[in-house]
This record gives C-alpha cells, sequence and structure tokens, in this order.
C-alpha cells in the first residue's frame, strides 16, 4: 500500500509528540504542524481507517504496528538527512527544513549511502 507524504508527515509527528510528551491528541497535532484542527480530524479518520493508528475514548492517539514503522523510518530518514546537511555547514534550522522536503522522495540507495557516511563519519569524528 502506497503511503502518502502527508500521512508520513502525521505518523511522524504522531512519533514526535509521543515522545516528547508521552500523550498525542489531534490538537497537539495541529500545533505541531501548524495545521487546522479539521484537516487533523480528517487525516486521523484516514490514518484509523487505514491502520495506521487508533484513538482511545479520551482521544488520545496511539500508533498501532504499521504506522510505528512508517513513523520510525521517516523520523530515521529526517534525523539522519538533517544531520548531514549540518555536516555539510547548513544552519539546523535549514537543514531541518530540508530534511522535512527530502525525506519522501530520497531513494533507498541513496539515504543508505549518506546514512552510511553519517554513521562513519560520527564514528570517527572527522569530515
Amino acid at each position: 500500500m502506497r503511503v502518502y507524504e502527508s500521512a508520513e508527515d502525521y505518523l511522524e509527528a504522531i512519533l514526535v509528540i509521543r515522545n516528547r510528551r508521552g500523550q498525542v491528541r489531534s490538537i497537539d497535532i495541529a500545533n505541531e504542524l501548524n495545521y487546522s484542527k479539521p484537516s487533523v480530524s480528517v487525516a486521523m479518520k484516514k490514518l484509523r481507517e487505514s491502520g495506521y493508528i487508533e484513538m482511545d475514548a479520551d482521544s488520545s492517539i496511539k500508533l498501532l504496528p504499521a504506522g510505528e514503522e512508517i513513523a520510525s523510518r521517516i523520523y530515521d530518514r529526517h534525523q539522519t538527512l538533517a544531520s548531514f546537511f549540518t555536516f555539510l555547514g547548513v544552519s539546523q534550522e535549514v537543514a531541518a527544513a530540508d530534511a522535512c522536503k527530502v525525506e519522501h522522495d530520497l531513494s533507498e540507495e541513496t539515504y543508505r549511502r549518506i546514512k552510511e557516511h553519517v554513521l562513519r563519519t560520527m564514528a570517527t569524528g572527522r569530515h
């Protein structure tokens, strides 16, 4: 099943908020992504129907295994790419913004090579 970029962004946001705050609600996602609450509600319905999230009676959102896998993959890509761009001398703000743009479309081969480079650079401490 093809997961669209917007769904990946929502799932990644849920992961980030959960890691930061422990609990995630739609309003938290709206604030994190600067989206309207109605847009987030529509997206949460689609993610729930697709089996990526579940919502408890208290409206807290939890990632299901399929959603967790996608969120973790996208978050890892984001972190790796932001680190790589920062290593190249890009400011942290620009590196984070650019990582958001690139994380969805970069081929797996190119991503693997960048990740290997970042890990190698971090291990040796050299450029």
